[in-house]
């Protein structure tokens, strides 16, 4: 069965996907986070400062991304989000600008002439991505916003940005006709919820799950994107030395 495991910011989708792996002996497919894509997509930059072209860039990389991992698993895997990520992330910020935790307290920006352009590009892309999404899953697990926003300094602080980016991931669903359950609580009762709304099999417990899961967590790279800018650029320095 292809799951994916669907929310917003902050989540818990990726801690999610990997326990639900463990616990069930399903393949993860994962997605290079956008703070992974960018220093090759656009070197020196931070989130807040990409235009709206160079998002149209990140988006893509990522899809593509996903779509290469989804195929190479097969017809049963767990994948950690899906590519309505980036359309409604894209989409939103036509609402709420590129740099949606700028506009926390006030209104947001004017649409110019750049954004319109930017609307229906990313309206062409939500096509194809739905498309693929339609043809790639077998049902959904969306995560409720049950936690508070990670001020990490990568994710938008606007929680308006993000309830409007889950409305329209549930939207998207009900028009694609993907079933879908919405799960809720703690990450043992997520999993016990999850395991049981599509008979999953198990292949150890959920507390030996969880426990794995922080252990690979732990190990992921969470540095910003300009960090990573300025490592890449210094092991080339030291290479070329």
């Amino acid at each position: 069965m292809r799951i994916s495991i669907s929310g917003t910011y902050s989540a818990g989708k990726t801690s999610t996907a990997i326990a639900l792996s463990y616990l069930t002996g399903i393949p993860r497919s994962p997605a290079k986070t956008i703070r992974e894509i960018m220093p090759d997509a656009v070197p020196g930059k931070a989130l807040t400062e990409v235009t709206p072209a160079e998002y149209i860039q990140l988006a893509v990389r990522r899809h593509v991304g996903r779509a290469v991992n989804e195929a190479l698993l097969g017809d049963s895997f767990i994948a950690d989000g899906s590519s309505l990520q980036e359309w409604t992330y894209a989409a939103a910020r036509v609402q709420y600008g590129m740099d949606p935790g700028a506009f926390v307290d006030g209104p947001p920006p004017a649409k110019t002439a750049e954004m319109a352009f930017f609307e229906d590009v990313t309206a062409q892309l939500g096509h194809a991505f739905k498309q693929h999404v339609k043809e790639s899953f077998d049902g959904f697990v969306h995560l409720r916003n049950e936690f508070k926003l990670s001020a990490d300094g990568h994710r938008p602080m606007n929680e308006q940005f993000r309830t409007a980016c889950d409305d329209m991931l549930l939207e998207a669903l009900d028009e694609l006709e993907i079933p879908y359950h919405v799960i809720e609580g703690t990450t043992a009762e997520r999993l016990e919820k999850i395991v049981a709304v599509f008979d999953l099999p198990t292949i150890r417990t959920i507390d030996e799950a969880i426990a794995l899961a922080a252990e690979d967590y732990s190990k992921i790279d969470w540095r910003l994107e300009k960090e990573r800018t300025q490592s890449v650029a210094a092991a080339a320095a030291s290479a070329a030395a």
